[in-house]
């Protein structure tokens, strides 16, 4: 059986830009990757909620990082990019970050220039980040994990976007002379025009953040980019936030129709996407591909049930299907 695929393969391998969800636990991981997405990015901002109920605003530590990066990676075959914010301090702090980081099974971490989470766009001098930039290559050399520079400046000022430009082909060039790939992401750019000034001085690989959509004349949304569009300019993924806001929607629609009728009818009969008629996503985890695991081990046929009542099989001929060795 081959080995899942490496971000750096996947992005050699790459013909095109393409689109990197953002995830926050186990079950939006196992959902991206079902619906054969080849990488992932844990959102810093949807780990705050997802784990401590409260939004992006520091709450979250090294440790609580490390636990989930774990914890996803170990259940999931396709790689995990990590949003470690500004690597908890200074650079002896990114080391030690970056080193735990990876060794929890990050395919890459994005560290950011701003130190302050109530002044986000206040970026650190040039000297301090690329203090940072150096301490995290250094403790990634050896590993599969790359460096992704991200710049919080603005573009809407151009002494700031020229800045952040710069600043983020210093990153990339540093990585060079040590023969190690840092890929370039600008958080706020956000238009095909922003991306093309960018490409103008970062020449290195990029990611397009948080890709958003507008409406038009016909009131239909579309997007504010496209990969066709980016792919020329040198971005190679483009980051899309989807999972939580689609798993807190389907959990509102569900949970208004269920409190008026005092039933879960409405959920047994509403599956627009799995087809699954049933109160339990257990289906989805393919829970029979793990007992098929321990026959392997036992000799027996025992079959996953829920206290006694029949799981529906895994819709092997809508998603994707993983290997149980890659999930356990």
């Amino acid at each position: 059986m081959s080995s899942p695929k490496t971000l750096k393969q996947i992005l050699a391998e790459s013909k095109q830009c393409f689109l990197v969800p953002c995830v926050y636990d186990c079950a939006s991981a196992r959902a991206v990757e079902m619906c054969n997405f080849p990488v992932m990015l844990l959102s810093g901002g949807e780990v705050s909620i997802s784990r401590n109920g409260v939004i992006d605003y520091g709450f979250t530590n090294l440790t609580d990082l490390e636990e989930v990066i774990s914890r996803v990676t170990e259940t999931t075959s396709i790689p995990l990019i990590a949003d470690i914010e500004d690597g908890f301090g200074g650079p002896l702090a990114v080391y030690r970050a970056a080193k735990r980081l990876a060794a929890a099974g990050a395919a890459a971490i994005q560290l950011e220039d701003s130190a302050d989470m109530e002044d986000t766009t206040a970026i650190l001098p040039r000297n301090k980040y690329m203090a940072k930039v150096r301490a995290a290559l250094e403790a990634l050399q050896g590993t599969n994990c790359l460096l992704i520079a991200r710049s919080n400046a603005d573009p809407a000022d151009p002494a700031q976007m020229q800045e952040g430009c710069e600043r983020l082909q210093e990153a990339i060039e540093i990585g060079k002379a040590q023969g190690q790939m840092v890929i370039a992401m600008m958080v706020l750019v956000g238009s095909t025009q922003q991306a093309a000034e960018m490409a103008k001085i970062v020449t290195g690989p990029k990611i397009f953040a948080d890709v958003r959509a507008y409406k038009d004349a016909d009131g239909k949304y579309k997007p504010s980019v496209t990969m066709e569009e980016l792919s020329p300019l040198g971005f190679v993924m483009c980051s899309s936030h989807y999972t939580m806001k689609a798993a807190m929607e389907g959990m509102l629609e569900h949970g208004l129709q269920n409190y008026a009728n005092q039933s879960v009818a409405y959920t047994f009969a509403t599956a627009p996407a799995s087809g699954i008629e049933s109160f339990s996503a257990s289906g989805l985890y393919d829970p029979q591909a793990y007992l098929q695991l321990e026959n392997k081990f036992t000799n027996g046929d025992k079959a996953y049930t829920i206290v006694g009542h029949q799981v529906e099989d895994y819709p092997s001929d809508k998603f994707r299907v993983v290997p149980i060795e890659h999930r356990l």
